[in-house]
């Protein structure tokens, strides 16, 4: 009988440290924090209850004047995940902004020449190591200097099975593209990143949006887009090789803003787009 209950106490202790994260990974949101090329950075970190063993992983990046804290606030992602099971990370950017390839637009982050790309790999790498996660399905998004930053990940990285970028555009030339699918989201009032192109906030001078969307279709070897519109929203998707897809979804006089159906709308897409 006593070799019997040690055996079971010993079965329940082994299954016990199974299901237990390790230190500060923790059900729920934790704060995190990394030493990347000299700099003290951090990031918000959600984890579903009951989440699988090989969950998908979400990057949300805040813009200009913005931080991980406003963004998990703001842009609803843990409402969609806790319902679905995946992993939710928001790092936050030094001065409130991110180095988007150099730009000085947006703060200290583009002057002093802040290594973000390496700071995000990081938080891929640190969370992969405690949580499990699916490498083939992880993505990037992010509102305005956030969305930008989405776009510099995926010409200078071959993390991301997709990106969402809102209220963003494309600086970066990405003469080396990796094929990634795309949904990027935008409306056509926006005077701070204009969707026809041109200068906007500070020094940003990008290119139409239409034209980003067109350069991933032909990055993806996608087939003609076919579009629909419901109210003020047109929807542009073209299907592509290997599964990937390019969608563009136009908000006509929509503002420079995040919509409330944005991560619900950015999931499903992310859902169906594995590496």
């Amino acid at each position: 009988m006593l070799g019997r209950l040690a055996a079971l106490l010993g079965l329940a202790l082994v299954v016990a440290g199974c299901s237990t994260m390790p230190s500060g990974f923790v059900k729920g949101t934790s704060l995190h924090h990394l030493t990347v090329g000299g700099h003290e950075r951090s990031y918000r970190l959600h984890l579903p209850d009951g989440l699988p063993g090989s969950a998908p992983l979400v990057l949300v990046m805040h813009g200009v004047t913005g931080s991980a804290a406003q963004v998990e606030t703001d842009f609803h992602w843990d409402d969609v995940a806790d319902p679905t099971k995946f992993v939710v990370a928001y790092p936050d950017g030094l001065g409130n902004a991110w180095n988007v390839d150099g730009q000085t637009c947006c703060g200290r982050a583009g002057r002093d020449g802040v290594d973000d790309v390496g700071f995000i790999r990081a938080v891929v790498d640190d969370i992969s190591r405690h949580v499990g996660i699916d490498p083939a399905r992880v993505y990037a998004t992010g509102m305005s200097n956030g969305g930008i930053m989405s776009y510099t990940l995926a010409c200078t990285t071959d993390i991301f099975a997709a990106i969402g970028p809102v209220a963003g555009v494309q600086l970066n030339a990405c003469p080396s593209p990796r094929p990634t699918s795309v949904m990027h989201i935008h409306g056509t009032a926006d005077h701070l990143v204009p969707y026809g192109g041109g200068p906007g906030y500070s020094v940003i001078d990008g290119p139409p949006i239409p034209d980003v969307n067109a350069f991933w279709r032909r990055v993806d070897q996608c087939g003609a887009p076919a579009a629909t519109t419901d109210g003020p929203v047109t929807t542009s998707t073209a299907g592509c090789a290997d599964n990937r897809g390019v969608v563009l979804i136009t908000i006509d006089q929509g503002g420079h803003d995040w919509p409330s159906w944005a991560a619900q709308t950015l999931w499903q897409f992310f859902a169906t787009h594995a590496r």
